[in-house]
């Protein structure tokens, strides 16, 4: 069986936007900074939902800011 990690680009595109915080993208997403520090460390898969909702803020695709890495177990 396989896992798989999930690798974000949110805290350069974070700091690309005027240097959003956290919170502020937490804010605009209708989530905690807990949740957003965890996606940049790694340590959280975001439902299609925020995903999507992430993506929008930056103006990018999905794809563009998530990237699933397999790692075969």
């Amino acid at each position: 069986m396989s896992s798989y990690h999930i690798k974000t680009s949110i805290r350069p595109l974070r700091f690309e936007h005027n240097e959003m915080t956290q919170q502020e993208l937490a804010d605009k997403v209708n989530c905690t900074r807990q949740t957003i520090a965890a996606l940049e460390q790694g340590q959280y898969s975001p439902s299609l939902v925020l995903a999507y909702r992430i993506a929008n803020v930056f103006g990018k695709s999905i794809e563009e800011v998530f990237k699933i890495n397999d790692v075969v177990k």
